[in-house]
């Protein structure tokens, strides 16, 4: 496999180039920090007055964490480290409960956004010869634009469409030759069930691979978007605190995600304890903006789960890989008292064939005790009319989810179409039980 690099120099400079690299960085972003309010006070109480006092990386540990708690009490300028007029964007979280959490832009902290997400879409094999369909929303959320910018600095041709409209969405892939889509894996499984119905044939499309992201997902889903439409799903991860999509991707090898370590220091603590974890085990992941400006970010809590993967990839990148996001420390689950993650449940049915695309998990209550309803559609090509095929899935499906999660689920089958479909994040997830 013949592998094209973005910034070569960068992106395989070794382990001693990279770290002093990093600590020059950390010196700059702590020299931000200490313009701003919240830090100014935050690391006083840690001796650090300025940026001197970072002598090693080591010195990082003396940082407290951030959290979204922290960002919100801050709204909205408390982490504002530049002056007003340095400021050309403002991005807020797309969280739906409390204040939103608010990054401000300098030109530079987009163009630094910008580079890393040409890296990302080159370590994927893609490039100028590509017809790029975006199709995650643009405004607020960082997901649509940055990507955006980082596919016309490749040279891209860039169909700037965003989310929703399938039928319209189809219709530019087949008319436009699209190569490439980013786009969420459940909106991409929808699409696949909507092709019939528009009457378009895979052999009409072009594509060839897909950025899949916002949304956690497992393995055996990226399988099936392969498998479905023969083409490579690469697994990306970002977030809006640190800039957004491009802060890990997968190369062509597809064996973890690279974290572009010039730009981010990444920690895995134990969510619990806050202890710093060695690399393999798995925790909460923790990161450190070493890139931006206006909004300067330390040791942030992302409260998602993954873990570090140790060893050289393939493709000569020297930047550490992150996991997949396994999950998070706040979705999971309590069922009669058995911890369970959503990702866990899909891991599960998506493995098995006669699964369709879209399935959902519902929590009611039962008198006194939890019921974990698992909704599936299924592919109606695969059933021949038989009851007890039907049956036959469903104990099926049963006792692989019990294998996994320990619980004893109620499974309903569905037919194709009738869950609800998302064409942002999807709501895998409806807890009926009464809040107390």
């Amino acid at each position: 496999m013949e592998v094209r690099f973005w910034n070569k120099e960068i992106e395989t400079l070794d382990r001693p180039a990279l770290e002093q690299l990093q600590l020059k960085r950390l010196r700059e972003t702590v020299g931000y920090a200490l313009q701003t309010h919240f830090y100014k006070n935050r690391l006083a109480k840690t001796g650090i007055t300025s940026p001197e006092d970072i002598k090693t990386l080591a010195d990082l540990k003396k940082i407290p964490y951030t959290t979204k708690d922290d960002m919100r009490e801050s709204y909205p300028r408390g982490l504002l480290a530049v002056s007003s007029d340095e400021v050309v964007r403002i991005h807020t979280s797309s969280g739906t409960t409390g204040l939103p959490t608010v990054i401000y832009y300098t030109r530079e902290d987009l163009d630094n956004w910008t580079e890393n997400l040409a890296r990302c879409i080159i370590a994927t094999g893609a490039g100028r010869a590509d017809v790029f369909q975006n199709m995650m929303s643009y405004g607020m959320f960082t997901g649509g634009l940055g990507l955006h910018y980082g596919a016309e600095k490749v040279g891209m041709t860039v169909i700037p469409i965003g989310g929703g409209n399938t039928k319209r969405q189809i219709q530019l892939m087949k008319d436009f030759g699209t190569t490439v889509l980013h786009i969420t894996p459940s909106y991409l499984l929808h699409i696949h069930d909507k092709l019939a119905e528009v009457e378009v044939k895979l052999s009409d499309l072009a594509l060839k691979r897909a950025f899949i992201g916002a949304e956690p997902h497992s393995e055996n889903t990226r399988k099936k978007i392969e498998d479905l439409f023969h083409i490579d799903a690469y697994n990306s991860y970002g977030l809006s605190e640190m800039n957004g999509p491009g802060v890990a991707f997968e190369c062509e090898y597809k064996n973890g995600m690279h974290t572009w370590e010039d730009g981010y220091i990444m920690e895995i603590i134990d969510p619990k304890t806050g202890a710093v974890l060695s690399e393999e085990m798995e925790g909460e992941i923790v990161f450190t903006n070493l890139i931006r400006r206006a909004t300067p970010l330390l040791r942030y809590r992302t409260r998602d789960l993954g873990y570090i993967i140790k060893g050289a990839c393939p493709c000569g990148r020297t930047h550490r890989r992150l996991s997949r996001i396994t999950g998070r420390t706040d979705d999971m689950l309590i069922v009669n008292g058995v911890n369970v993650f959503p990702s866990q449940i899909e891991e599960v049915i998506m493995r098995i064939p006669q699964v369709g695309t879209n399935y959902q998990i519902h929590l009611e209550k039962d008198g006194a005790l939890d019921k974990l309803i698992i909704k599936v559609e299924i592919y109606s090509k695969l059933f021949h009319g038989e009851m007890s095929e039907l049956d036959n899935l469903k104990r099926k499906i049963k006792e692989d989810l019990r294998a996994s999660i320990i619980i004893n689920p109620q499974v309903e089958l569905h037919e194709p179409g009738s869950l609800p479909v998302f064409e942002g994040k999807a709501k895998r997830v409806v807890d009926n039980r009464p809040k107390f």
